[in-house]
């Protein structure tokens, strides 16, 4: 069983508002996938900031800046933090030209990712919550600001945590729309313009390190601006995170059926 994760000591001050990878993963325990759908959910506060923390290692938690969904307008930094992290649970994954409301991947950005990868997020969430938009709409607009340039890739090498309990997210490249609910804690480094040719990854292993980039699958071999060499926690460190996010999971699968778990994982 799972035992409860502990964000006591959190620094940050919240706001007050008026109301807000695509990686091929090749383990992991996983269950089904949901139907799409344009309209995405409002989160309890609590549930949405205790789950985009859990993204970040402990000792980052008290000091980063959180960002929750508000579907009808976009991300807003409910918790601002000191330590230059950001995290937050994304639930649009533009490089797939669809709307689903079954997607949570829990990010944690560092300074040089909040300052470039996370913009994306932002704009793509901006976009989806104006309904102004179609989910290919978005797709080329991001498409067109990276070959305009307008979005940047990282100026040198950082990480993006996703050490959550547990994720929802998609388990191929644009293109195969299965979806899985999975627990896989795992580090994410930036690898932009690089192929498993030039570090010896092995896109078939079972066991990582991996390298992903979905843009390269709409943009080009090449012209995918963020890569990410992913790396799995060690079992020990995973095992850790799975015991103590036992509350925060079972939370989760009463708020939807989308992180219902088996008995694999109790």
């Amino acid at each position: 069983m799972f035992s409860s994760i502990r964000f006591a000591g959190h620094g940050c001050r919240l706001l007050v508002f008026a109301a807000s990878f695509a990686v091929n993963l090749f383990s992991g325990r996983a269950w089904a996938a949901g139907p799409s759908d344009s309209r995405l959910d409002r989160m309890p506060t609590d549930l949405e900031t205790e789950l985009a923390l859990s993204a970040l290692p402990a000792n980052l938690r008290a000091g980063a800046t959180v960002y929750l969904l508000d579907p009808a307008k976009g991300f807003y930094p409910a918790c601002r933090g000191t330590n230059g992290f950001v995290c937050f649970v994304s639930r649009t994954e533009w490089e797939w030209g669809e709307f689903r409301n079954d997607l949570f991947a829990p990010m944690g950005f560092d300074a040089e990712g909040a300052r470039t990868n996370f913009i994306p997020y932002l704009d793509v969430a901006a976009m989806r919550a104006s309904g102004k938009y179609t989910a290919r709409q978005i797709k080329d607009s991001v498409m067109l600001r990276i070959r305009k340039g307008i979005y940047k890739a990282p100026a040198r090498s950082g990480i993006c945590y996703m050490l959550a309990p547990i994720m929802r997210v998609y388990t191929g490249m644009p293109g195969n729309e299965n979806v899985m609910t999975m627990s896989m804690p795992h580090y994410m480094f930036y690898a932009a313009h690089v192929k498993d040719s030039d570090i010896g990854t092995d896109p078939h292993s079972n066991d990582g390190p991996w390298l992903v980039n979905p843009g390269n699958t709409v943009l080009g071999a090449g012209n995918g601006i963020w890569g990410y060499i992913i790396v799995p926690a060690r079992e020990s460190v995973a095992a850790k995170i799975r015991q103590s996010g036992q509350s925060l999971v079972q939370r989760l699968a009463a708020y939807s059926p989308y992180f219902k778990l088996d008995a694999a994982m109790k």
